[in-house]
């Protein structure tokens, strides 16, 4: 029986859950690959932290990082970490002393990937990345073997559990977007500082890993379109419902006529569709290929054991392949992406304006969209004649983003105008 050695940076709840399968799984796993896992050393910040979890006796814990990195009985690195400066370290050292790397690391791999990547090729080892997204979603397999035959026409998706979880509260139970973020900090769905899900930049870094592994394309991380969920009231929520739709927070890419549109963006969601119908902290991806048509992934998106049996597939597929695929396309370098600018993409909008309650006000903004290019399909104006702000809502036909913008930025500079207003895509289909 061949020994597989791991050695493991980082033991909090990923890692911990990676342990636990490798223990409770073992049998399992031999019968599919005829190979024994073993943990040799793990790397952690704190040797004097309380741990639910042991995965033995035998098992080096160490805080030193060079003593981690410059042991040679390791076959493969498993990086949980996070972060990009000593998670970068790792990873670097681990791919250059001929090791495999397995990572959930979608932060690293949305900034330094295509370095990574090369220092992989150049080494002949692999750099595995399933866990980066979507949690225990199949989603990085699914596209790299089981969907190699088609052209991706477009990946749509919700890619964080914590905005997800937050609009799905809103939405369900009534609460204002503060108390719903206070709920999932308390239940452990949010961070101390929830930053990077709730103004989606976790997301786009999901986007720029799919991206990568659909396209075989580098759409960059600083050239992404990203907008958050911090501005959605629950007056929005109502709104969407009554037109017959959610609010979800959207990662998107998508080939548009041989240039690629991506984006991060909270949207109005179709409740027919199945997107429209994940709730709580859950992920759901949805990839149309030319071949296959539309295929939908739904499941948990983080988490103990959801994450690492991600982790464990890929130490397994890494342990029993001589010819580690990377990026999905023979390890091929990785060419920047010829990029649809953000400002010609199209959709249908959703407009929320806050206005004193004058005559004139539905004509005013109904003049000023109509002179950038933008047609109206609904409009619905709620409040009372007593109310010092109320809400004027508007559906549109398709429009390019560069009319929204320029009709917005017009719109808001008129003196009836309360607040900024607030647009969001609409997706039917």
């Amino acid at each position: 029986m061949q020994t597989v050695k791991l050695a493991i940076a980082g033991f909090g709840t990923v890692g911990t859950g990676l342990a636990r399968i490798i223990e409770e799984n073992k049998d399992v796993i031999f019968a599919r690959c005829g190979k024994k896992f073993s943990i040799t050393s793990v790397l952690v910040r704190d040797l004097n932290k309380q741990r639910d979890y042991f995965p033995g006796p035998d098992v080096k814990f160490t805080n030193d990082l060079d003593e981690f990195t410059s042991s040679p009985d390791v076959d493969i690195v498993v990086e949980l970490m996070g972060g990009t400066t000593v998670a970068k370290d790792i990873v670097t050292k681990a791919l250059e002393a001929g090791k495999h790397v397995v990572t959930a690391n979608k932060h690293l791999l949305a900034e330094h990937g295509i370095e990574l990547f090369e220092i992989a090729a150049k080494n002949n080892v692999g750099l595995y990345y399933e866990s980066s997204v979507a949690g225990g979603i199949p989603i990085i397999q699914s596209i790299k073997e089981s969907l190699a035959a088609n052209r991706i026409k477009s990946i749509v998706g919700i890619l964080n559990g914590t905005a997800n979880y937050i609009l799905s509260e809103m939405s369900t139970n009534g609460l204002e977007f503060d108390t719903a973020l206070e709920q999932a900090t308390r239940l452990g769905y949010a961070e101390a500082d929830p930053t990077f899900d709730i103004e989606g930049i976790d997301a786009a870094h999901k986007v720029v890993v799919l991206t990568r592994i659909a396209y075989g394309k580098d759409y960059p991380l600083a050239k992404l379109p990203v907008e958050g969920i911090t501005r959605i009231e629950g007056q929005d929520i109502r709104f969407a419902r009554e037109f017959g739709y959610r609010i979800k927070l959207i990662g998107q890419v998508r080939d548009v006529g041989g240039k690629l549109e991506a984006g991060v963006f909270p949207a109005l969601v179709k409740y027919t569709l199945l997107l429209a119908r994940v709730g709580g902290n859950y992920n759901a991806i949805r990839v149309e290929g030319n071949a296959v048509g539309p295929a939908f992934f739904h499941g948990q998106g983080a988490g103990s054991l959801p994450t690492g049996s991600a982790v464990l597939a890929d130490i397994m597929a890494l342990s029993k392949t001589d010819t580690p695929d990377n990026t999905g396309f023979c390890n091929a370098p990785i060419e920047k992406a010829d990029i649809l600018a953000p400002e010609f993409a199209t959709s249908e909008y959703y407009f929320r304006f806050s206005v004193m309650d004058k005559a004139g006000v539905m004509a005013a903004l109904s003049k000023c969209l109509a002179e950038h290019n933008i047609s109206i399909a609904q409009a619905v104006q709620k409040g009372n004649p007593d109310d010092k702000e109320i809400p004027v809502v508007f559906t549109t036909h398709k429009a390019s983003t560069k009319d929204v913008n320029s009709a917005l930025a017009e719109i808001d500079k008129m003196p009836f105008i309360t607040r900024k207003t607030l647009s969001m895509r609409i997706l039917k289909g």
